[in-house]
């Protein structure tokens, strides 16, 4: 299996996730600045609700990708208040023709005092569980 690890986040705590996940399937963590130039099975995308939606930078990038070197979108991330984004990402990920894979990570993340410390050290140790699923 072949994996990528991209991530956005504002606060850093997606990208805390992003670095566990990516050194358990021995790739790089990197900003959704940097396309995916390689073919992959699985993309690990990780994102967060900003303002009750998924970043505009979000969509952008998986609107650019190319369904013939991502096989399938792994969606996972942080949020202080609302939880999965999985809806919001496919519903774009299918207007490229991009499977999304069923499963997903989310754990709480600290905003402006709320969830204080997460995600924590067992919500890293359950992102890196999560991640072996896929090896």
């Amino acid at each position: 299996m072949t994996y990528a690890v991209r991530y956005y986040t504002k606060t850093g705590n997606t990208k805390r996730l992003a670095e566990a996940i990516a050194k358990e399937l021995g790739v790089e963590a990197l900003p959704i600045s940097e396309p995916v130039n390689e073919a992959v099975d699985y993309l690990f995308l990780g994102n967060s609700y900003y303002a009750f939606n998924i970043d505009p930078e979000v969509r952008a990038f998986v609107s650019s990708l190319d369904k013939e070197k991502v096989g399938k979108i792994v969606n996972f991330g942080s949020a202080a208040m609302l939880n999965s984004t999985y809806k919001k990402v496919k519903a774009v990920a299918d207007t490229v023709g991009i499977a999304m894979d069923d499963k997903e990570f989310h754990c709480k993340g600290e905003f402006k005092g709320i969830h204080k410390g997460r995600p924590n050290e067992n919500d890293i140790k359950n992102a890196i569980q999560f991640a072996k699923q896929y090896k």
